[in-house]
């Protein structure tokens, strides 16, 4: 009886044990927390456009970390989550935002429409993880271009994934440089650090590459606050200038482009963001052949990976207003994903000391973010407005009928500049 019951007993706990692993087997694992990417952006306000383009481009590149499964940690996998926050493009709003996604537990800021907003959240966050070293934050920004944020005010928190203005202004200096016939050009940009920025290197460049060109006009104007350029326009027009050389983005780009057309002004426009936000549609055939932009990429860059992957995107989003991609947004998401996956973790600054050296690759480009001051070198290229059709214009832009050619392609080494920085890299 003793045997049997001894018996009996160990088959119980063995049908208990099945039973248990049974259970857990089927039980699906607890879903680590989310990685959330906090964006201060204006999303309202006059560059409200502009913050919804934004937008766009980073939701799409999370999406595609996330059909992946997210990114791998020591832990295990966890998704990425975008989380806006809206700083109505101004530096006071942008802190509050800040404050607020540091309280909702972000690791990492996204932030890029406006050299002065990211100064100030430059500051802030390098305060803040002095104070609270346990709470750090990176900030990843896309598009804010002043030099100064990666040279005398580089920052190891901070990382730049677009060509700063002068890089930029250096690539389309060299298609200038070669227009023979231009004699003179007009400066006009919006009067803050980045467009300051813009005619001060706009100007050494011309002594330097072309001193025989004339400057007909320099001039700054309130950013975001100016309806009706048509004053600037014909000012420009009066001057005589051939052409006009504008860091304009957003609105203040397409209004100005708009009166430039309505004033019978019939120069060329050298451009940061002309290809773009209404500025194509706004200049018409008036643009052809005479506005050029700059950019790390275009959807008309030759090539069959550009194609896919800018077909791609016109998949997800299918209105022509949402027509408009940045290749740096999506190398930045990926350079991210990359670096939180070789650290194994989250940790800003186990992830900062990844990123350092990112090296990421998409649509037949590839970048490397520069270690020494946190600046991503890219290609980019220059490209010329010009109609639809044919095989340099197979896209145009936003369902205007109008794209952009490509008439100069640059290397990365052949825009690196050299760098002033000086990074106080905090105590590992």
């Amino acid at each position: 009886m003793l045997v049997f019951f001894r018996l009996w007993a160990r088959l119980w706990l063995v049908g208990i044990l099945c039973l248990s692993f049974s259970v857990n087997a089927q039980t699906p694992l607890i879903q680590l927390p989310p990685v959330q990417l906090a964006l201060i952006e204006g999303m309202s306000g006059p560059f409200a456009n502009t913050g919804e383009a934004v937008l766009r481009n980073l939701v799409w590149a999370v999406e595609r970390v996330n059909a992946r499964g997210g990114v791998a940690t020591q832990e295990g996998k966890r998704r990425l989550v975008l989380n806006r926050y809206d700083s109505k493009g101004q530096s006071e709003e942008a802190l509050t935002s800040l404050r607020s996604a540091i309280d909702s537990g972000a690791q990492f800021v996204l932030q890029g429409n406006s050299s002065a907003n990211a100064a100030v959240l430059v500051d802030a966050i390098q305060k803040h993880n002095e104070r609270e070293p346990q709470k750090r934050v990176l900030f990843l920004n896309y598009a804010a271009v002043d030099p100064a944020l990666t040279q005398e005010k580089c920052n190891f928190w901070h990382f730049r994934f677009d060509a700063h203005a002068d890089m930029r202004m250096a690539a389309l200096m060299q298609v200038l440089k070669q227009d023979t016939k231009l004699k003179s050009v007009y400066l006009i940009g919006q009067d803050y650090s980045f467009g300051q920025s813009v005619l001060r290197e706009a100007k050494v460049q011309l002594e330097k590459l072309r001193p025989d060109i004339q400057i007909a006009g320099d001039e700054l104007h309130p950013m975001g606050r100016v309806k009706d350029f048509l004053p600037y326009a014909a000012k420009i027009r009066a001057s005589g200038a051939q052409a006009v050389i504008t860091g304009n983005w957003g609105n203040d780009l397409s209004f100005l482009v708009k009166a430039a057309k309505d004033v019978g002004y019939e120069g060329k426009f050298y451009t940061f963001y002309g290809n773009a936000l209404g500025a194509p549609a706004a200049m018409g055939d008036a643009g052809v052949g005479k506005v050029l932009a700059v950019a790390e990429w275009m959807p008309n860059v030759p090539g069959a990976e550009s194609v896919k992957f800018y077909q791609s995107f016109k998949q997800r989003f299918v209105k022509p207003s949402e027509d408009y991609l940045h290749l740096r947004m999506q190398l930045m998401v990926e350079a991210l994903a990359q670096s939180i996956e070789k650290a194994g973790q989250t940790e800003p600054m186990a992830v900062a000391l990844q990123l350092e050296n990112a090296e990421v690759s998409m649509a037949g480009q590839r970048g490397k973010m520069r270690a020494m001051d946190h600046q991503f070198q890219q290609p980019m290229v220059v490209a010329m407005m010009a109609k639809q059709g044919g095989p340099d214009v197979l896209f145009d832009v936003e369902g205007s009928g109008y794209g952009f050619k490509v008439i100069r392609q640059f290397k990365a080494q052949e825009l690196e500049l050299p760098s002033v920085c000086k990074m106080n890299r905090p105590h590992f």
